[in-house]
């Protein structure tokens, strides 16, 4: 053979080898998705058929490889892989608007890659992989159309850190355990700087977000995007060598007789596996959990009207559920400028459907919004309160949400769910849309993570989901514990989605000694976002509090335009800066036993602004007031357990 032949020959055979795909081979090795800033990159590899992904950041890597691919009834879709084409890079733009949260006005931008996989078998999978600045967002597609309903019965999904990595993260109870059997509800206090691999105290696992630190890499995990057709998830309760594995539902976190584990038809979408990454001011800022979260469904939100609620139940629980009471509540709030007032538990017993109509008209008069309480639960716990079990049906919801709406009603909170299975997903997500149907607005209780649900659905405007004011009331070990546990919820459970902790308490509470001062509990409605924020303190505990401090309180929206992340590190203390209009709050917290000196860089807010710092007082119930004027080195001083927050407004 001449070499020129030779040459040709050995040229085409180099150009098939390069497209042919084979089993078991990393043909497509070194497949990446960069940010648009080129920070962060995914790499997707195939190896001996099977998925997989790492992360690195500024060129250092942050997550070891980790494993990809769902296991269906009928097909292991984790190996025996070959990747047939890859769509991308293509660059993702988005821009929205949130009735709530952080941030009102969000812009997303991302690059994605899809790779579009086969089994040996010949059936598809799609992997979709988008790379923001501040993250990475990795969800399955089964493409085609079938009536047969699939099943998932594992997802590979993993999460690989280095060894040397810490973890900060929050343990999931066991289904049916604790008050009633309502467990899991996302209220636990979390595992701080522990290492990774660590195993959960039960087995139901670790919950989300779960924040992580690999090197001066900051990383927090979580989900978006459930859309019903699959249950919220988890990490898995063992984790060898920090390698953490998604996991699903503990049998019973259903509703009643439908599914608990994935199952649907074709086409099938799973939710977003989120990894938000970077520095600690990049995970408290990021808004990757409604930025991968369908959009809204709702046409029309001129109804939605987020604001802040007095509730009567935080302090003086079941026997303040009577008309007299809450007429007090209802003037509180008007007094207050709040928008609404929160009747809690058995108040149909208490006072009745035609009673109640009468406290709206009433409150009607006063510019005030009643929401009313509801256990959702049918068989899955064993609690009392009332009314229960009447939103179980769709034709049970349109029944009493026409009979409520009717009556002037506001909104519902709506408490005691049964976990994480897909139907129970579903339930929620019908008790958001029928709820919207009658122009009521939703907060939920007892209840999973919500998981960008407040962008599809913006009637959403809270979820507890957190270890809350309420558990402080309850054992003084949680009292004990508060200051600490509230510096960590700005790093994980609040970062995308709003929580209803329902804050500030300013007086001393009746079974156990508070150990937060005045100061931490006044900084609680600006660090914690939520879309109705129900504030604890009653009316004559209000009448208590200097007239400088309430003027400030009736000044803190739940509407923000913008925030930034000043200090803090999980678990000690936070400083968070939030901006409203022209107002900027600056709030900080302590969570450790020892006073701390801090020297603050306000040097972004305007110069005409006039400043207003309310700290620690001479004792824990006491104030302190100090005109500030901002620049780039403001010295503050946090006491043990304690706070502040500075309001500057420009004068006119």
């Amino acid at each position: 053979m001449r070499s020129t032949d030779l040459n040709i020959l050995t040229t085409l055979l180099g150009i098939l080898l390069a497209g042919v795909m084979l089993w078991g081979c990393s043909v497509f090795s070194g497949q990446q998705v960069q940010s648009p800033d080129g920070n962060i990159v995914l790499h997707f590899d195939l190896s001996d058929g099977q998925p997989y992904y790492t992360v690195s950041r500024n060129g250092a890597k942050v997550m070891d490889r980790s494993s990809l691919g769902l296991v269906r009834d009928d097909i292991d879709f984790s190996q025996n892989m070959r990747l047939d084409s890859v769509s991308g890079p293509t660059k993702i733009e988005d821009s929205y608007r949130l009735q709530h949260g952080k941030k009102q006005q969000i812009d997303y931008n991302a690059r994605e890659n899809i790779y579009h996989l086969s089994h040996q078998s010949g059936q598809d999978l799609d992997i979709q992989v988008r790379v923001s600045n501040d993250g990475v967002g990795i969800r399955y597609h089964f493409l085609g159309q079938s009536d047969e309903t699939h099943h998932i019965i594992a997802e590979k999904t993993s999460f690989n850190f280095p060894e040397d990595a810490r973890a900060w993260l929050e343990p999931l109870a066991n289904v049916n355990t604790g008050y009633a059997q309502t467990n899991p509800s996302y209220e636990e206090h979390y595992k701080q700087h522990i290492k990774v691999g660590a195993p959960a105290p039960d087995s139901a696992g670790w919950a989300y977000p779960a924040l992580f630190k690999s090197e001066d890499t900051w990383l927090l995990v979580s989900e978006t995007g459930m859309d019903g057709t699959y249950p919220a998830t988890r990490l898995r309760p063992d984790s060898q060598n920090g390698n953490y594995q998604i996991g699903f539902p503990q049998q019973g976190e259903q509703f009643p007789g439908r599914a608990l584990n994935p199952q649907s038809t074709l086409p099938w979408a799973t939710p977003w596996r989120i990894i938000a990454l970077g520095s600690l001011k990049t995970i408290t800022e990021s808004t990757l959990g409604t930025d991968l979260a369908a959009p809204a469904k709702l046409q029309d939100t001129s109804w939605i009207d987020p604001g802040s609620a007095s509730w009567s139940w935080a302090k003086l629980k079941d026997q303040s559920i009577n008309y007299e009471t809450q007429k007090q509540f209802i003037d509180y709030a008007a007094e207050m400028g709040w928008e609404y007032t929160l009747v809690d538990v058995n108040w149909d017993q208490n006072m009745g459907y035609d009673r109640m109509a009468q406290l709206a008209d009433y409150a009607e008069d006063k510019g005030v919004g009643l929401l009313l309480w509801y256990n959702s639960s049918g068989s899955w716990n064993s609690t009392e309160y009332t009314p229960k079990s009447e939103l179980l049906t769709h034709k049970d919801r349109v029944e009493e949400f026409s009979r409520i709406a009717e009556m002037g009603i506001a909104g519902i909170k709506v408490d005691f769910f049964a976990g994480d299975g897909q139907s129970m997903i579903q339930y929620y997500r019908d008790i958001f849309k029928d709820a919207a149907d009658h122009h009521l607005m939703v907060n939920t209780h007892g209840t999973t993570l919500p998981r960008g649900w407040h962008r599809t659905w913006p009637n959403l405007m809270t979820m507890e989901s957190v270890k809350g004011f309420e558990y402080i009331t309850f054992e003084q070990v949680n009292a004990d514990r508060a200051a600490n546990h509230n510096t960590m919820l700005p790093f994980t459970r609040n970062v995308f989605s709003p929580m209803d902790y329902t804050p500030m308490s300013l007086t001393e509470l009746f079974n156990v000694e508070r150990k937060t001062t005045n100061a931490h509990e006044l900084a609680l409605p600006v660090l914690f976002t939520s879309g109705i924020q129900h504030y604890a303190e009653t009316p004559s505990g209000m009448e208590e509090i200097p007239t400088y401090v309430q003027d400030l309180v009736k000044k803190i929206p739940v509407q923000w335009d913008d925030m930034e992340f000043m200090q803090g590190y999980p678990g000690k203390y936070v400083v968070l800066a939030r901006r409203s209009g022209d107002r900027w709050f600056v709030a900080g917290i302590n969570g450790e036993k020892k006073t701390k000196e801090l020297s603050l860089d306000l040097s972004f807010i305007p110069n005409d602004a006039e400043g207003l710092m309310i700290g620690d007082g001479e004792s824990q119930f006491a104030f302190s007031q100090q005109q500030i004027t901002a620049s780039s080195a403001v010295d503050v001083t946090m006491k043990e357990n304690g706070g502040f927050i500075i309001l500057f407004e420009t004068k006119t």
